[in-house]
């Protein structure tokens, strides 16, 4: 058993980092060969015993002449590694110290008066530089330095290490018989603890002032006492200490070679020990002088009675300690409802839950064909172990894989999951294998539905394609429809065009031959010949119209419509378009209202276009009133720009889901060939179309039987 170090109430005179020192030698000669770790422990171990929490530790690289970082604590590790700084730089406060031997200390840059702190991985606040020596000697050549944050005076254990782990660099940099020399050391101080700790009496050693210096477990127990002890170990171990010193004192004084008996109490129960102390001096090249000393209990038999049953009592608790956790084992693996299955390192079955009982046991009347099912059950489940068993799985390590069983009872199949680990002590010996099986079937089931709706969303995306594609190709048939449309479009506005002109042309002539008749340029007509003259004159304007406003709409659509821009005053217009229709509003009984803008409004449009617009919308108010008044109203925006001319009546109205259907070409709110009013259909048409031309618009406003609104608007600044 190794000795742990050693703790004792501060008032205790033994030394309480004695057999820490030991434990850093003793890591250093486990790990002869490492530098980078033995540096990192060492700084480790000086945080813990003496406060230090940031220090770096450089060495020498012989080879590359560089003064390197090999290990830090409370630093940043990547800093440590990266740091190096060449040797021949004579003038650098780290390369000086390490030439010199002598320590150094380094205040901050930011102080006044000092020289500037060196670039080193614990930045470039105040930090001691102290050198580390190949020897004890004086002289001795520098192998490193050891820097520590904290500026504090030089104590015995930072002396102690600095030497030591100057000893130690200088030592893997050796290698060869120093490693020799260090595993020998080891398997010596390995061999002088088991023999130690062996013994049943105290032993110790301390030096002249009765510090602790090695102890072995049995002395550890009479003294010292954790920090978790309660306040009578305390005292306990503080008696003890107290016995101890007084009989050591008068040992070293009056005779150190007689034996000396020494009573002491036991920390645990508080009885009373008897102890014979032996002590003789001995002598260490580095610790000095110490004095050894052995307590044989000398106490009655009845103490190694009460000792056995002690240790009875508590055999007894940790038994039910022990079954109390088996209970508990249990009834936690039977509360799950996968099968469990715990098998001893020979593959033998030594607990199962009753999912796993299912599945592998079968009473002793059951049908053979149930006991096949058990039987090959078992068979499988022992092949699977057998691999686990003979595989390279390690402690805390799982191995997975699938079994195919079949429920006994029934006969169907079951795969199963199986995630098997192994248990083993803390010596590393397998003690057990556990086993959860799981039940595959809902993730097959899940998995083979999972493939099917893949297949059907594969189907469904190329449907998805197929559908794309045929709509592209519907798209560019449409196209290609479209532009055949538009050629045909074109060539009917080009062919009415054409044909308006020439229907034009005859149907003035006959126009004109029918007014010199009626004028009697051939003399007098009979009253009956005259009136059929002037229906013949009357039909053939009408069908002029028609006409003309054929070839309106054939310019606008082809994009011939010419536009003459200049300065019209609305003001004028509109009394203007009110003389041309007084015959139409004289025969209509109608009142007529017009109401001009208060100041002149003159806009730049085509004056030509926007009488015909107003004309038109006059006219369709004339045509559709036939009681009530017409309003003709011109007003200005003076926000937006703009000018309009609004004609408002109180005839028949307009449903609204006919406000748009009354703009299109040819339509009509009602077109039955029985209609009560005639017309093409194209004046409305031909308004919008040149509104849109003039850069305005024309909106409505209407309902059934209250009359409509038709509004013109347009910019006062024509477009160009």
């Amino acid at each position: 058993m190794k000795s742990v170090g050693v703790r004792t109430a501060s008032r205790t005179p033994l030394r309480a980092d004695a057999t820490a020192r030991l434990e850093l030698l003793e890591y250093y000669l486990e790990q002869n060969e490492d530098l980078a770790r033995c540096a990192q422990v060492s700084l480790e171990w000086l945080a813990r015993h003496e406060g230090v929490r940031r220090s770096v530790c450089l060495a020498v690289d012989a080879d590359a002449r560089l003064l390197v970082g090999v290990g830090g604590y409370g630093v940043s590790h990547e800093d440590v590694e990266l740091f190096s700084w060449p040797l021949s730089d004579s003038h650098d406060p780290l390369v000086r110290v390490l030439l010199s031997g002598q320590p150094a200390v380094f205040r901050s840059s930011r102080g006044n008066g000092h020289a500037r702190t060196p670039q080193t991985p614990l930045g470039t606040s105040s930090f001691m530089a102290l050198p580390l020596r190949a020897g004890r000697l004086p002289d001795a050549d520098a192998v490193g330095l050891l820097l520590v944050r904290a500026v504090t005076p030089l104590t015995p254990d930072l002396t102690w290490l600095i030497t030591v782990l100057g000893q130690k660099i200088e030592q893997i940099r050796g290698r060869g018989s120093v490693a020799r020399e260090a595993r020998k050391l080891r398997r010596e101080r390995t061999l002088f603890y088991t023999i130690i700790n062996s013994v049943t009496d105290p032993i110790l050693l301390t030096d002249t002032e009765g510090r602790l210096i090695v102890a072995n477990a049995r002395a550890e127990k009479l003294f010292a006492a954790t920090e978790e002890a309660n306040e009578g170990r305390r005292r306990a171990v503080e008696l003890n200490n107290m016995l101890f010193s007084a009989a050591l004192s008068r040992t070293v004084i009056e005779a150190p070679s007689e034996a000396r008996e020494l009573l002491l109490v036991d920390p645990s129960d508080g009885s009373d020990l008897l102890f014979e102390v032996l002590s003789s001096t001995v002598e260490d090249p580095r610790e000095g002088t110490g004095i050894v000393s052995v307590l044989r209990n000398i106490t009655d038999l009845r103490r190694a009675t009460e000792q056995i049953e002690e240790n009875y009592q508590k055999l007894r608790v940790a038994e039910a300690a022990v079954r109390a956790e088996r209970d508990r084992l249990n009834l936690i693996i039977d509360s799950v409802a996968d099968p469990i299955i715990v098998t001893d390192p020979g593959g033998a079955t030594v607990l199962m839950n009753a999912p796993a009982e299912e599945l592998f046991t079968a009473p002793p009347d059951a049908a053979a064909v149930v006991q096949r099912g058990v039987q090959s059950n078992d068979a499988h489940f022992s092949s699977f172990i057998s691999g686990l068993l003979l595989g390279e799985t390690g402690p805390g390590e799982v191995r997975q894989g699938e079994i195919a069983l079949i429920n006994p009872l029934s006969g169907t199949p079951i795969p199963v999951e199986a995630i098997a680990g192994k248990v083993v002590s803390e010596s590393g010996e397998l003690t057990a294998v556990v086993t959860i099986l799981h039940d595959r079937r809902e993730a097959l089931e899940r998995a083979r539905l999972f493939e099917q709706l893949k297949l059907g969303a594969d189907e469904l995306q190329m449907r998805v394609q197929a559908a794309t594609a045929e709509l592209a190709t519907q798209n560019e048939l449409l196209r290609r429809q479209a532009i055949e449309l538009e050629q045909a479009s074109r060539l009917k506005s080009q062919f009415l065009a054409n044909m308006s002109h020439e229907f034009r042309t005859p149907l003035n002539a006959i126009l004109g031959y029918t007014h010199m008749l009626l004028q009697g340029v051939a003399g007098e007509l009979p009253p009956n010949v005259k009136r059929q003259l002037q229906r013949i004159d009357s039909n053939g304007r009408h069908l002029l119209t028609i006409i003309n406003e054929i070839l309106d709409i054939t310019r606008i659509e082809a994009g011939k419509m010419p536009m003459q821009i200049s300065d019209v005053n609305l003001n004028e217009l509109v009394p203007e378009v009110m003389m041309e229709l007084d015959p139409v509003v004289a025969r209509s009984r109608l009142s007529v209202v017009t109401r001009l803008s208060p100041q002149p409004l003159i806009v730049q449009s085509d004056r030509q276009k926007v009488k015909q617009i107003v004309v038109n919308l006059l006219s369709n108010a004339l045509k559709f009133t036939h009681e009530g008044g017409i309003d003709v109203a011109v007003s200005a925006s003076g926000a937006g720009g703009t000018a309009s001319i609004s004609v408002s009546d109180t005839g028949i109205g307009i449903a609204p889901e006919h406000h748009e259907n009354i703009f299109e070409d040819f339509r009509q709110v009602d077109d039955s060939p029985s209609r009560q009013y005639g017309g093409t259909g194209l004046g409305l048409a031909i308004c919008r179309r040149l509104a849109h031309a003039l850069g305005g618009r024309i909106t409505l406003n209407s309902d059934v039987g209250k009359g409509s609104t038709f509004t013109l608007t347009i910019p006062v600044d024509a477009a160009q």
